[in-house]
């Protein structure tokens, strides 16, 4: 990853750099490979965000049909 430094505008840079890393989600996955988790744990943190997911996407439709 590589950014620019035009002239001496070194806040623009970082701006710049912290744009792109939140992109790649490089900050995600440094978090997520922080400790080591056994693939018991990380099924089960995979299945409840995939029923957080799921709820929200629910709120979100019943919130689209009543109008809010």
């Amino acid at each position: 990853m590589e950014i620019k430094v035009e002239g001496k505008d070194i806040e623009k840079a970082l701006k710049l750099l912290k744009r792109k890393i939140q992109r790649d989600g490089l900050m995600g996955e440094l978090k997520k490979r922080r400790y080591y988790e056994k693939p018991s744990v990380k099924e089960k943190n995979k299945q409840r965000e995939a029923q957080r997911k799921k709820a929200k996407s629910a709120r979100r439709q019943v919130a689209r049909t009543h109008g809010r």
